[in-house]
């Protein structure tokens, strides 16, 4: 008797689990369906999950195909697994290809190509039916972005569109979609959702095309260049009672959420400055080095370095000034924002081209708190005094590249669902993002004219 195994938390179980499960079967003459804990599920880092662990082997047994039923709740079980059950076969999703690899020498791995269009049709009597995403942009943060979604539970890649037909029909192959299309009508009617994943200064345009076809957004930071336009992007989302997100991730992360309050708790006193700094090293042909009108240091990572600023010190600054390093064409490739507010101060660094340390440090009357680099991916921060046999290190968790954790916000958004949404980013905080933004770009091109 060939015996096979599969896993997987089947939460919203959905036309693909049935179809997994029905495609395992079928490898051979026996499944054993192991299906996950919640606390397992979130150690792993996946997020939203909806139905109790009873309701989700409810939906595995009502299929049919499960011979038997497990649960998994650790790290190595896969392997234990298979050498007690004597399994011949251990399959899994497409979505999952060669992370399992390192078991072919105990059994044959089958990574099995996932449903396409995921249907609705079993969700009809579920409170959470899944969000079809679509996705707009096919460069280098949409290829990122479908690992991390598989994280999250309650939402689905369906469709990517890309005026480029060829670059959208690539990206689909890679990642299974189901449409792949250069024709907005046929993708916008395709989805609930979009995340936009495009150049900077198309983000507007396709903001309220989406808004106003009924479609929540998240778009990739910075998600406007003009004030103006994050003004009337916000109201219109408001008005059509539509979730617009911004996809800052590090403002998602649980380890940055925690920093910031405790920074306000008060345990290093009244905070009077903060320092954050973001620099990398990148090619000079890309993009961010070549784009006259947009690219830049500044454009490129102040959204990570000003976020910081904003939630502990606010949006109603008292001057702000700008200086920068630039090539002959007048690309910033290292650029310092000076803030001036009442009583404090604060700055934000940012470089494409020059290294520098890129830590976060709140400075207060009592004492400070430094996060190294990479702050942005909040692992851990240190809280420091005088008396520095006080000093404590809190580690926190940042799993994956962090995208898991704004989708999730995203989803709960949409489901109205998500509690304490200011503390991640508010309106006001994304409004004051493009002010920032557009007041930067306003000051280089006059620099670049004179």
């Amino acid at each position: 008797m060939k015996k096979v195994i599969t896993y997987g938390s089947f939460d919203l179980f959905h036309n693909g689990h049935y179809r997994l499960l029905e495609r395992a079967k079928k490898l051979g003459d026996y499944l054993i369906v192991g299906v996950t804990t919640e606390y397992y599920d979130n150690s792993r880092g996946k997020l939203n999950v909806v139905d109790s662990l009873l309701m989700r082997i409810e939906s595995v047994k009502k299929t049919g195909f499960a011979d038997e039923i497990i649960i998994e709740d650790h790290d190595g079980q896969k392997l234990e697994d298979i050498i007690k059950y004597g399994i011949d076969i251990f399959t899994v999703g497409s979505d999952w290809t060669g992370k399992f690899d390192f078991l072919k020498e105990y059994c044959d791995v089958v990574y099995l190509e996932r449903t396409k269009l995921v249907s609705s049709t079993m969700l009809r009597e579920q409170k959470f039916p899944i969000i079809k995403l679509g996705m707009i942009g096919t460069g280098r943060v949409a290829v990122r972005f479908p690992k991390e979604l598989k994280y999250v539970s309650g939402i689905e890649l369906t469709s990517v569109y890309n005026p480029k037909i060829d670059s959208a029909k690539k990206y689909a192959e890679q990642f299974e979609l189901g449409l792949a299309t250069n024709n907005k009508d046929d993708f916008y009617d395709s989805v609930d959702a979009v995340n936009i994943a495009s150049p900077h200064e198309t983000h507007i345009e396709y903001i309220m095309e989406a808004l106003e076809r009924s479609k929540h957004v998240l778009c990739e930071k910075p998600m406007c260049l003009k004030e103006t336009d994050a003004i009337k992007a916000f109201e219109l989302a408001k008005a059509k009672n539509l979730t617009l997100m911004e996809g800052i991730k590090t403002a998602y992360a649980p380890g940055f959420v925690q920093l910031i309050g405790v920074a306000r708790s008060g345990i290093i006193g009244n905070i009077r400055d903060v320092e954050a700094g973001f620099t990398k090293l990148i090619p000079q042909q890309t993009r961010e080095l070549t784009d006259l009108d947009y690219g830049g240091a500044f454009t490129e990572l102040a959204s990570y370095t000003l976020l910081p600023i904003l939630k502990l010190m606010g949006c109603n600054y008292e001057k702000v000034n700008f200086e920068s390093l630039k090539q002959k064409d007048g690309i910033d490739i290292y650029t310092k924002a000076y803030f001036y507010y009442k009583n404090s101060l604060a700055t934000a660094k940012t470089g494409l081209g020059i290294k520098s340390e890129g830590q976060l440090l709140i400075s207060g009357t009592k004492g400070y708190i430094l996060a190294k680099s990479p702050w942005w991916l909040t692992k851990g921060f240190e809280i420091c005094f005088e008396d520095t046999s006080k000093n404590e290190f809190i580690a926190t968790k940042f799993l994956g590249q962090g995208f898991r954790y704004e989708i999730s916000d995203f989803v709960k958004m949409i489901r109205g669902s998500l509690n304490g949404y200011e503390e991640r980013l508010t309106v006001e905080e994304s409004v004051t993002l493009a002010k920032l933004m557009e007041k930067f770009l306003s000051e280089r091109k006059k620099a670049i004219a004179i």
